[in-house]
């Protein structure tokens, strides 16, 4: 389960990948660590195109699980998320420029686990801004948001055999947000390992 991730990009760059959208600010804040429960920059669709709003990462969860916040869809046949995936409206892009990963063992030295980083390999000594697939409620306070999983690849499964989150190209946006139940499943798939990089 992904339980952290990076996204330090502002309003400029996030148009340069996703396009326009409303709720334009001077700037986003850089937010190295995201945690379950803080808030995050999340793009969903409006009436007249993409809406950039503040989100809190993860679902309220539901009572008889200890009410904790949903942050993964792993099953996506479950009644939990089959009605906000079947609205594509309820769906998201989460912008992103890295993920963390837990060691599943302790070092040796410290006794505890390792961060591993994943993401698109670096351009001009930048990190690379890339989205999650997510899907997204109304709250009382804030809107809330989680994001897709999926069996991982090579790369990330070497550090966390379970899942690995959705990323998708700029050229999958579309069909995330607006295409059928099928469609959009269809991208629930591991991320080629070429296309990826660990970072030091």
């Amino acid at each position: 389960m992904c339980n952290l991730y990076r996204m330090t990009a502002g309003v400029d760059e996030m148009k340069r990948l996703f396009g326009s959208f409303e709720g334009d600010r001077a700037n986003v804040a850089a937010l190295d660590e995201i945690y379950p429960k803080y808030a995050a920059p999340v793009l969903r669709q409006g009436e007249a195109g993409l809406v950039l709003e503040e989100m809190e990462w993860g679902f309220p969860g539901p009572k008889a699980a200890g009410g904790r916040p949903v942050t993964n869809v792993r099953n996506l046949s479950s009644p939990f998320w089959r009605s906000a995936l079947a609205t594509p409206e309820r769906r998201c892009l989460v912008p992103v420029r890295r993920f963390s990963e837990w060691s599943a063992k302790p070092d040796p030295a410290t006794g505890r686990k390792v961060k591993h980083w994943f993401g698109l390999p670096p351009e001009e000594g930048r990190d690379r801004l890339f989205a999650f697939a997510g899907l997204w409620r109304p709250g009382e306070e804030r809107p809330y948001y989680a994001f897709l999983t999926c069996a991982p690849n090579d790369m990330v499964g070497a550090v966390h055999p379970k899942a690995m989150p959705v990323m998708l190209d700029a050229d999958d946006h579309a069909q995330w947000l607006s295409g059928s139940v099928e469609e959009a499943c269809a991208l629930v798939r591991p991320y080629p390992d070429h296309k990826m990089t660990q970072f030091a």
